[in-house]
């Protein structure tokens, strides 16, 4: 379990095609304190680090994963959001974030507020998300605060430390993100559905 607190920044320095898989290489702050094992989210996804070098690890994204995120896009160079998983000691500064991504969205619109910026996403709403006013959304693993909720789409108002911090400072219209939606907001609403 996650909360969606960005830890650090990795680069990704190899991209590695093996069948329907994706092994990623990923050069980052935390790599040398990764163990083999060792569940880590990459921009929201929950990967299982697979190996360990001295500032770099490895990790496999399969089909199901790729099909539902934007991890099939990453190429060399690339910034990656990562998060170690939650401590049952830590402060819960987030939210509960699972590292499951549900779907993606793109980016419509990256407004310059002035000492903010406003990201507004658009997603399939077909998919049965949904997001509420003032309630909790993964972006590429950052626990952020829906604004501007319609049935297919949302804002976020970053501050300038998550631009600096996360890969949204190379976000741009037309881009691809993770989301993960409230977890108590996907039960709730399949109860009221299975209530009809």
């Amino acid at each position: 379990m996650f909360t969606g607190i960005i830890e650090t920044l990795g680069t990704v320095t190899k991209v590695e095609h093996d069948q329907s898989n994706i092994h990623f290489f990923i050069t980052s702050s935390l790599s040398k304190e990764l163990k083999i094992d060792q569940s880590v989210s990459h921009n929201g996804v929950c990967l299982t680090v697979v190996n360990v070098q001295a500032d770099s690890h490895q990790v496999t994204a399969i089909q199901e994963t790729l099909t539902k995120s934007n991890l099939g896009t990453l190429k060399v160079g690339d910034l990656v959001n990562i998060e170690r998983c939650t401590l049952a000691n830590g402060r819960f500064d987030g939210h509960i974030v699972q590292g499951h991504v549900d779907q993606t969205a793109i980016c419509t619109a990256k407004e310059d507020q002035h000492g903010s910026w406003l990201f507004t996403f658009e997603y399939d709403p077909t998919q049965q998300n949904i997001t509420v006013e003032k309630g909790s959304i993964t972006v590429n693993g950052i626990s952020l605060t829906v604004l501007n909720s319609t049935n297919n789409s949302f804002a976020v108002a970053i501050i300038p430390y998550t631009i600096e911090h996360t890969n949204l400072q190379h976000t741009k219209v037309g881009d691809s993100v993770n989301l993960e939606f409230d977890i108590v907001g996907k039960y709730v609403s399949k109860i009221m559905a299975m209530r009809g």
